[in-house]
């Protein structure tokens, strides 16, 4: 699992049929503490995230194994919210909403 912050939407009009009504967010992965460290990638939603949340996601063939997912064409999903992290002890990210 990578850790990543929703950071946008997006909308398509056509696409494969087991994606039909599925909300995709543009989701960045982030270090441990939240701070930006890769490219934007599309994962789908599985948990109402919205943008500014930090969240886990699966990728590869693990993306297609949530009841949401499966059999879906899809190579990233959003399996949770974080509310907190800590790191060595220490609290590194918090939500604030």
């Amino acid at each position: 699992m990578l850790i990543a912050r929703v950071i946008g939407t997006t909308v398509s009009t056509i696409e494969d049929e087991n994606l039909t009504g599925r909300k995709l967010l543009i989701v960045r992965q982030t270090d441990e503490c939240g701070n930006p460290v890769g490219k934007p990638f599309v994962g789908v939603d599985t948990v109402h995230a919205g943008t500014g949340d930090l969240v886990p996601t699966c990728a590869g063939s693990s993306a297609r194994q949530t009841e949401t997912t499966k059999g879906s064409p899809v190579d990233a999903v959003i399996r949770s919210i974080i509310d907190s992290l800590s790191v060595g002890g220490e609290v590194a990210f918090r939500k604030t909403r």
